[in-house]
């Protein structure tokens, strides 16, 4: 067990450091050497886990929706606090602003994926949900929104990065979210949103990590 239980903290800081090389310098830019340098770790244990820097980059993505956030009454409120958590969470782990970068990526992407389906499938079930709950006004096609959402929130992103070196963007996903929510929102659910801007400070505190799989030949 405690043979497996490095396995995977091995595994987690080399994910770490190639989403800190990912997010510094791109997929293209980004070499081996540098995350080995970086996640301090020998060339033989990176390669017992990944096997490419595309698998690299693969197992960054798989790790963006990491965090299970706490449940809320009003269902609407947990797409709020997606967004909003993840803006707070762009701003200080560079796993997520990895993730970003490398989700942008027109022609890296086609080689390692993109995390937006995540967040899209993410999106979709909490909008269902809450649709059915009679959250949403009754137009509401709730994979059609999470597209709109996820779509919308990497346009803030990119604005604020380049920007303010993402230095507003939780004033910002704030701002779309307060924009965006009445055409989503019945009347009485929108009045009860909280859509602060520190409101993803607030709620990433008491999300919690999704354990990591434990490498069955660790």
């Amino acid at each position: 067990m405690a043979q497996q239980e490095r396995a995977v903290r091995t595994r987690r800081a080399v994910l770490e450091a190639a989403a800190a090389v990912f997010a510094e310098h791109g997929y293209t830019a980004a070499t081996v050497a540098d995350i080995l340098k970086t996640a301090g770790v020998t060339k033989g244990a990176l390669y017992f886990h990944f096997d490419s820097k595309e698998a690299l980059a693969k197992g960054v993505l798989e790790l963006q929706t990491d965090q299970v956030l706490p449940e809320q009454e009003i269902k609407l409120q947990e797409l709020v606090d997606v967004a909003m958590s993840v803006a707070h969470r762009l701003v200080h782990e560079p796993l997520l602003r990895a993730g970003a970068r490398l989700s942008a990526d027109p022609i890296g992407r086609r080689h390692y994926g993109s995390a937006w389906p995540l967040w899209v499938d993410m999106l979709t079930d909490i909008l269902t949900v809450a649709h059915q709950r009679g959250e949403t006004l009754a137009h509401v096609v709730p994979q059609e929104v999470a597209e709109l959402v996820v779509s919308s929130f990497n346009g803030v992103q990119l604005y604020a990065q380049l920007e303010s070196g993402l230095n507003d963007v939780e004033y910002r996903a704030s701002v779309l979210l307060k924009h965006l929510l009445p055409s989503i929102a019945s009347p009485a659910v929108l009045m009860r949103l909280d859509v602060a801007p520190d409101r993803g400070a607030r709620i990433t505190r008491e999300a919690v990590p999704v354990p990591a799989p434990v490498p069955v030949s660790a």
